[in-house]
């Protein structure tokens, strides 16, 4: 159950006998609904016929206020119009000082005990914190007792009720904070949009990035390799790339340069043949005289050309 929600229901007795209470007996309702113990919001039992009928009774008048001092109201206020209003027993002492630490603690979230202290005319720190407690219990606020900074630390609070002269303050207040959401959002979707204009483009930056980094790394690849491949000796793979007639034409062109080499070697031989068989007829020729110097000469070039 959300908090305060409670307190809705703990009225629906009163609700109830007040649609049969007049006068006096709704003066006396007035007075048990202000006393009981959890019931916090007064604004469905103002709105009840026969209890608006005391606002116009001379002599039950001031309960009707005194109500409409529970529903909207502080001590503060009870001490300004004292003598207008009831006297208040203990139980709606100690609940109308509850309801106003409420509409402090809606006004400021941090609330100081000295400010606490004057405000709802407690005389010592310890009944402070007992009161503060008690309604911590209640449901009527939530927060933390700070005793070090001597402050009362606000997490959230019970809603009182809305006087009706207000509700045009609060739906003034309701507009301006719509529009106040409407153009923080508008900025918010004007940033999102930003963002993701800005995510996109960065995307497509990163890919063309991406695509002209790899290809500088092929690009420098591929001149390693050529690079590599230019200083490499080359191989005889087998291959020569000759066709079947090719082959064939090679084959006769080795055959006629062998055929060239039988041929002129043959003919060396035939030389050498024929310095042989003229060389004893000289010799002959020149039997019992002494051979010239020419001729000398002669016979080592042929021993040399024999060798």
């Amino acid at each position: 159950m959300e908090i305060g929600a409670q307190h809705v229901a703990k009225l629906e007795p009163f609700l109830l006998m007040s649609k049969a209470a007049k006068g006096a007996a709704a003066a006396k309702l007035i007075q048990d609904a202000t006393s009981a113990p959890g019931v916090f919001v007064f604004g469905e039992l103002l709105e009840q016929p026969n209890i608006q009928e005391l606002a116009e009774n001379e002599h039950h008048s001031r309960f009707y206020s005194l109500l409409q001092l529970f529903a909207y109201k502080t001590y503060a206020d009870y001490i300004q119009h004292k003598d207008a209003l009831p006297p208040l027993n203990d139980a709606q002492t100690i609940k109308l000082k509850q309801l106003s630490l409420v509409s402090l603690a809606q006004s400021s979230r941090v609330l100081s005990y000295d400010e606490l202290l004057r405000v709802l005319d407690m005389p010592t720190v310890r009944e402070l914190e007992d009161l503060i407690i008690d309604a911590i219990y209640l449901d009527v606020v939530r927060g933390k007792l700070d005793q070090k900074e001597g402050q009362f630390e606000v997490e959230y609070t019970m809603g009182r009720d809305l006087e009706p002269e207000k509700l045009e303050q609060l739906l003034l207040s309701l507009q301006n904070w719509a529009s106040t959401t409407s153009a923080v959002l508008a900025t918010l979707d004007q940033k999102l949009a930003e963002l993701s204009a800005r995510s996109v483009t960065a995307k497509k930056e990163k890919e063309q990035y991406d695509k002209a980094y790899q290809a500088t790394l092929k690009e420098v690849a591929d001149k390693q390799k050529e690079a590599r491949n230019a200083n490499k000796p080359p191989t005889f793979t087998g291959r020569t790339g000759v066709t079947a007639a090719g082959m064939a034409e090679l084959a006769r062109e080795r055959e006629r340069q062998q055929q060239r080499e039988r041929e002129k070697a043959k003919e060396n031989e035939d030389d050498k043949d024929s310095m042989d068989i003229d060389e004893p007829a000289e010799a002959s020729k020149g039997k019992g005289r002494k051979p010239s110097t020419s001729d000398a000469s002669l016979r080592q070039q042929r021993k040399r050309n024999r060798f």
